[in-house]
């Protein structure tokens, strides 16, 4: 989860990522950060994320994403 919250904050730099519950709630992660959140999760962990996954509550949070990549990778 350590390398999730690095990419979340190379992307929302300023934002206490680690800690937010509500990222995309709070508008926080805009349309334009997911997109760039998906390509740098998919080249990290080589895996798809398709456009089923993109729900808020995979993205609310760096927690949630972690869930999403271990289950992808269990696939």
């Amino acid at each position: 989860m350590e390398r999730i919250i690095e990419i979340l904050e190379e992307i929302l730099p300023g934002e206490d990522v680690a800690n937010e519950e509500s990222l995309v709630d709070d508008n926080i992660l805009d349309s334009f950060a997911i997109i760039s959140l998906v390509s740098a999760l998919e080249e990290e962990y080589g895996i798809v994320i398709s456009p089923a996954e993109l729900v808020p509550a995979n993205f609310n949070s760096a927690a949630a994403l972690h869930e999403m990549v271990e289950r992808l990778l269990d696939e």
